[in-house]
């Protein structure tokens, strides 16, 4: 899947994004590179260019190069493949040309990002081309990285798939313990458990996890925005889509738990609108990348 970059946001421009690339800078340099300072003149020019060692889908050039601009805002740059494009085996990302000094102290801060943001777009490429040709989204979960959930769900973004709520703040998803909790957790009235939590916070969308077909037609009767279809069999999940679609056509559904790569084309012919993967933040290998270049 090729984006358009220009479909994709500016993270770099995410006060969240910006803290947490100067805690990382700053975790780094600490009181400065000592050796580069001791050896490296602050006159020295470099040219360069990262280079991808294995292919994959290109996620944080943005970040990687905005984070070699910090250290020298005189660097220039050109992107050759940008976000959410597929790069070769030994493609160039980004050309660029700086002070030798920045490039040297950036360099492990913007590889960090940029290979670990690659290859979680490049695993959520793979879960989109694998549930192909369904109509069915691949969505991430919360299951990410403490203050980097915003790297990893542009990454999910740029490999083609959609990011489920940011936070606890943005939807109601009501899971077991909430259900357990809430009014003696009674599965035969999840309707009005929805509706509770519409009159709480009329502006957020409504999802409702279920584990039968009981709870299900339980929790229709509200018709919330979204049913999750817990660790559910595909023949299960094959007669919740049959009941809901019967029932509603404001209600989608996402299927949950356990979902791999062997599994996960099963899971999107079932019908489900949408299936979610912590494996896409969590569970990502980091994509094998380098920075190189040479003093002008």
């Amino acid at each position: 899947m090729h984006l358009n970059p220009n479909s994709l946001p500016d993270i770099t421009k995410d006060a969240r994004a910006v803290l947490a690339i100067r805690a990382a800078l700053k975790e780094d340099i600490g009181s400065g590179d000592a050796t580069t300072l001791a050896l490296v003149g602050p006159d020295v020019l470099a040219t360069g260019e990262i280079q991808a060692r294995e292919a994959c889908c290109v996620a944080g050039l943005n970040v990687a190069l905005y984070i070699l601009q910090l250290l020298d805002p005189t660097l220039t740059y050109e992107i050759l493949i940008p976000n959410g494009a597929m790069a070769p085996k030994d493609g160039v990302l980004a050309r660029f040309t700086g002070r030798a000094r920045a490039i040297l102290t950036a360099e492990r801060t913007a590889l960090n990002f940029i290979q670990r943001m690659s290859g979680t777009a490049t695993l959520t490429h793979q879960f989109v081309e694998a549930v192909k040709p369904y109509p069915c989204m691949v969505l991430d979960t919360r299951k990410t990285t403490p203050c980097l959930r915003v790297f990893e769900k542009f990454a999910v973004r740029c490999g083609g798939g959609m990011n489920h709520r940011f936070g606890l703040y943005d939807r109601i998803l009501m899971k077991d313990n909430h259900r357990a909790l809430w009014a003696g957790g009674d599965p035969a009235r999840l309707d009005l458990a929805v509706l509770a939590a519409r009159k709480a916070y009329p502006l957020l969308a409504v999802e409702v996890e279920v584990e039968t077909l009981e709870e299900l037609k339980s929790a229709l009767r509200a018709e919330p925005e979204w049913i999750m279809l817990d660790n559910m069999s595909c023949e299960l999940m094959r007669e919740c889509v049959k009941l809901t679609r019967s029932a509603t056509k404001k209600t989608k559904l996402e299927a949950s738990g356990g979902i791999n790569l062997q599994t996960v084309h099963n899971i999107a012919a079932t019908g489900v609108d949408a299936l979610s993967v912590g494996a896409l933040t969590h569970s990502a290998p980091s994509v094998d990348l380098a920075l190189e270049w040479s003093v002008i």
